[in-house]
């Protein structure tokens, strides 16, 4: 199975990755020096730079549901008019605590109704909402185009 930064790179796009993680960053520059690697929280970047897709692939569920909320200003200026945002949420509105190889990790979701209401106010058009996509992990997935 193809890495996501490895799969843009042979469609011939440039990667920029945001991380909070050091670790993570430093593992990411090692497998693909050539791109662009940036260490932050989500909730507080501003590239000044906008990007053909902007991918939140689980992570952002991680995020409480106000942050969630405020995030798609953030989600809508790092996008091209045109360009695609990717998530992944939560099937539910709500909050749970699970077990992650014996770590405790803390998702939150909002409401699909919430989700569509917020893209479609920041000028997105939903193509694509699957909840347990089995081709991805049974991820529930977003996708919408910027328009």
């Amino acid at each position: 199975m193809k890495s996501i930064p490895q799969f843009f790179i042979d469609k011939g796009f440039k990667v920029t990755g945001v991380d909070g993680s050091k670790k993570m960053i430093e593992l990411c520059k090692k497998r693909f020096p050539s791109e662009q690697w940036i260490v932050s929280d989500m909730r507080e970047i501003n590239l000044n730079q906008q990007f053909d897709v902007v991918l939140a692939w689980h992570s952002f569920f991680h995020l409480d549901q106000d942050s969630q909320r405020k995030m798609f200003k953030i989600f809508d200026a790092h996008t091209k008019l045109g360009g695609i945002l990717v998530f992944t949420s939560g099937e539910d509105e709500g909050e749970v605590w699970s077990d992650n190889g014996g770590q405790q990790l803390y998702h939150a979701s909002l409401s699909t109704n919430e989700y569509k209401s917020i893209l479609k106010a920041m000028s997105f058009k939903v193509l694509v909402h699957k909840v347990h996509d089995p081709e991805c992990g049974e991820a529930t997935i977003w996708m919408a185009q910027k328009i």
